[in-house]
């Protein structure tokens, strides 16, 4: 078999509780069968599997890809208002997976709501190091497209372009068979023209 092109960067293991469907040991055994160079892992709010998949990563040649769905609150992060929505955060670098575990510490610590939440503070604060990926149909830009807020949509794109500078940012196209994820990676090619934002295909 040649080894795959594809790399899986947004995947949730058993620790995203009621979400995710593969164990970590799974997930490297079928990457080492299908010849992917690389995966990642990217729970729900939590990076407690982050260690033994990157043991496990290395161990059989795989590069392993730290990551995590954030939630990011509308506001601040010690508002109790609304979760908020997602955002995929992945360690390019250690300094990346320095930033990574600060945020995901202060989202329990200081933005519980329901749901583990970070804010744009912390995220311009601590970008380095970070790629984000604008994530499924729950992340800000893709739910604004979803109701036809274009304006909205390109208002969020921007903020996050501005602070994941350098081409760190990528709006994120998933075939999953849901109607409006058709519509929504529609607006998302068009919406990527015209900010010149760079797409990635995740699954």
């Amino acid at each position: 078999m040649v080894g795959a092109e594809f790399v899986h960067l947004h995947v949730h293991t058993e620790f995203s509780l009621l979400d995710g469907m593969i164990r970590i040991k799974d997930l490297i055994e079928r990457a080492v069968a299908f010849q992917m160079p690389a995966v990642a892992i990217t729970d729900h709010g939590a990076m407690f599997g982050a260690v033994s998949f990157y043991k496990q990563a290395r161990d059989n040649g795989i590069k392993p890809i730290v990551g995590c769905e954030v939630y990011v609150a509308p506001n601040k992060r010690t508002d109790r208002d609304e979760v908020g929505h997602h955002l995929v955060l992945l360690c390019k670098n250690y300094r990346g997976y320095q930033n990574l575990c600060r945020m995901v510490s202060a989202s329990y610590l200081e933005g519980f709501y329901y749901k583990p939440r970070i804010d744009f503070e912390l995220l311009a604060e601590h970008n380095d190091g970070l790629i984000a990926l604008s994530a499924c149909l729950k992340g800000e830009i893709a739910s604004a497209l979803k109701v036809d807020d274009l304006d909205r949509a390109t208002a969020a794109a921007g903020r996050l372009k501005e602070i994941f500078s350098g081409n760190r940012f990528y709006l994120e196209l998933q075939e999953n068979g849901i109607a409006d994820q058709l519509k929504v990676n529609r607006e998302l090619i068009a919406l990527g023209r015209k900010l010149n934002l760079p797409l990635v295909a995740t699954n």
